[in-house]
């Protein structure tokens, strides 16, 4: 494989985020994390009703603004400018856990740092480096129905980041119910079952997966 071959396989940031976007269904109430996920606001079905809801407050965030509409007060829980819409609605970050932890949200779709194939998430914190805080990552695996994460398949160096077992400090065990990569996309049914290949990016082959991926899972 060429590095122009790279370059046209698999799914770029906005692909993965639609990607997930199909996971939504009509009447949802949905928890985008940062990074990747955040662009799923922008890739939700036509005609589909889905609310979505961010730890700092706010219920019925609408898509990236553009540049002559962005307000600065206007921000979703990784601080990127966002757009309200005629049914938003603001409250407390107390309510807005509240909401996560009472189990009201039902669907979390997150970025991923690491994914054991027993369902464990890392995504918070790397020993030594710099970090913002916890935010309500661990809130969200623990209260929401189902966990989308959204991570590309491999590190910057290369390393896989669908492995055995998690390196990183844990955001949660065993909460894992889909993962989206730019390569492919794992599921599994419930948080007893394996993870299952049900899905390959354009141009992607299942040796591929195979070679950079170290977790246990079914074709």
């Amino acid at each position: 494989m060429t590095a122009h071959d790279h370059l046209t396989n698999g799914w770029d940031r906005n692909q993965m985020a639609a990607r997930a976007a199909r996971e939504l269904r009509d009447g949802y109430y949905v928890n985008l994390g940062i990074g990747i996920p955040t662009l799923v606001a922008n890739n939700v079905p036509a005609g589909m009703t889905v609310t979505l809801q961010s730890e700092n407050g706010m219920l019925g965030i609408g898509p990236f603004p553009y540049a002559d509409e962005v307000d600065p007060d206007l921000i979703n829980a990784g601080k990127q400018t966002i757009s309200q819409l005629p049914q938003t609605s603001y409250f407390s970050s107390a309510d807005s856990f509240a909401m996560i932890r009472g189990g009201h949200i039902d669907l979390a779709v997150l970025g991923g740092m690491e994914v054991s194939e027993k369902g464990d998430l890392a995504n918070w914190m790397v020993p030594g480096k710099m970090i913002k805080g916890m935010g309500g990552a661990m809130d969200l695996v623990a209260g929401v129905k189902r966990i989308i994460v959204v991570m590309e398949h491999v590190s910057k160096n290369g390393d896989p980041k669908f492995i055995p077992e998690c390196t990183l400090p844990l955001t949660g065990k065993n909460v894992v119910d889909m993962i989206i990569t730019d390569l492919a996309v794992f599921e599994r049914p419930d948080h007893n079952s394996p993870f299952k290949l049900v899905e390959m990016a354009p141009g992607v082959s299942a040796e591929e997966v195979r070679s950079k991926t170290s977790a246990q899972y079914v074709e």
